[in-house]
């Protein structure tokens, strides 16, 4: 059994990052952008390369960077997606508006490079401090379909939500991943109370990672044709 900790800066996730292993953690930001923009924008040809070039850019530098790359483009042809975003259904880690996911890899992506860690396939780290792109909303709708089960703005939240959240958690603990996953999930049931989902998705995203870990023998559930410029999600369906 397990605990829930949360961390609320920065600093927290780098110190987390850190750790001693042996470990495996799913994290639910895009790791990678797509190989259509990497060689539009003639970014170094690596993910290391092209991550440490971000790195290098502040908040404001990245995001001119996206809204300077689409200006000129076509409609359709703006945002990229990368091969896994497709199977997954997510979408495209350059966009900074509504769901600001490009956001998210500014800031996660560098400080996975710089902790040192291990990516499957990607980034050779610390064989002790093994790190995997998570995306529960993949596993969410396995379990309910596209049913809404989430909202930050309170005036949102309703009871179908509720109702919604605690169904993947009921579904999940009494054996409906043995089958796509492998797994059996323990988890409390006031983790599915939070609105926001937050400590839902954390289970969910650690239940990805659990999915990688019984893989590791086959480079922890990667694609055979992965693209090692873009990065994959750990998850059976990609």
């Amino acid at each position: 059994m397990g605990e829930l900790q949360e961390w609320t800066s920065f600093t927290e996730f780098e110190h987390a990052l850190t750790q001693p292993g042996p470990w495996i953690a799913g994290i639910d930001f895009p790791f990678g952008q797509s190989r259509t923009f990497i060689e539009n924008t003639g970014w170094t040809q690596s993910w290391g390369g092209y991550v440490a070039h971000v790195a290098s850019m502040d908040r404001q530098q990245f995001k001119q960077a996206l809204v300077n790359y689409k200006a000129p483009r076509r409609d359709g042809d703006k945002e990229h997606r990368r091969a896994t975003d497709i199977k997954a259904g997510s979408i495209s880690p350059q966009k900074i508006y509504g769901i600001p996911v490009g956001l998210m890899f500014f800031e996660g992506a560098p400080r996975l490079l710089k902790s040192g860690v291990t990516i499957p396939k990607i980034l050779k780290g610390d064989p002790q401090r093994i790190v995997v792109e998570a995306y529960p909303g993949i596993l969410a709708r396995t379990l309910i379909g596209r049913r809404s089960y989430k909202q930050d703005t309170k005036s949102k939240q309703t009871s179908d939500q509720l109702k919604a959240r605690h169904e993947i958690l009921h579904k999940i603990t009494t054996g409906a991943l043995q089958q796509s996953h492998g797994l059996s999930v323990i988890a409390p049931s006031e983790l599915a109370n939070d609105p926001g989902a937050d400590h839902l998705d954390a289970l969910l995203c650690a239940t990805q990672a659990a999915w990688a870990w019984t893989n590791k023998d086959t480079n922890f559930g990667a694609p055979t044709n992965l693209d090692a410029l873009e990065g994959w999600i750990a998850d059976p369906a990609c």
